[in-house]
């Protein structure tokens, strides 16, 4: 059974920064790409930010410049740096694992984990 779990969210003030993690485990042969996403209440999950295997990246406009997502392929994690956090950064971020397989020979799928609070406030 694989699992994905995010942590490291919380409360902020404006302008500070907070590390998001997410860990992938069970039985896990291969992820292609990993991505953050966010959803405010009353909006759309979108995509924050995304990196693949080979390590391009790509994201949203709205965190261009503020945010950094990374991950390390052997340990199956990702992690989401984001700092001059803003107040319509506010949302529960889910991170997803897109087409992973399980054994060399399976077909992949994608996996979201449960979700994790940010909330930036003064």
């Amino acid at each position: 059974q694989v699992q994905l779990v995010e942590s490291g969210g919380g409360l902020v003030q404006p302008g500070g920064s907070l590390r998001l993690s997410c860990a992938a485990s069970g039985r896990i042969f291969r992820i292609n790409a990993m991505g953050w996403y966010r959803q405010a209440p009353g909006k759309q999950r979108e995509l924050v930010a995304r990196i693949t295997r080979g390590g391009s990246t790509n994201y949203a406009d709205s965190v261009k410049g503020r945010f950094t997502i990374s991950r390390d392929n052997e340990k199956n994690t990702m992690s989401l740096q984001m700092n001059s956090l803003k107040p319509e950064d506010t949302a529960v971020y889910y991170c997803k694992a897109e087409d992973l397989s399980t054994t060399a020979w399976s077909t992949g799928r994608d996996y979201w984990g449960q979700g994790t609070q940010v909330t930036v406030s003064s």
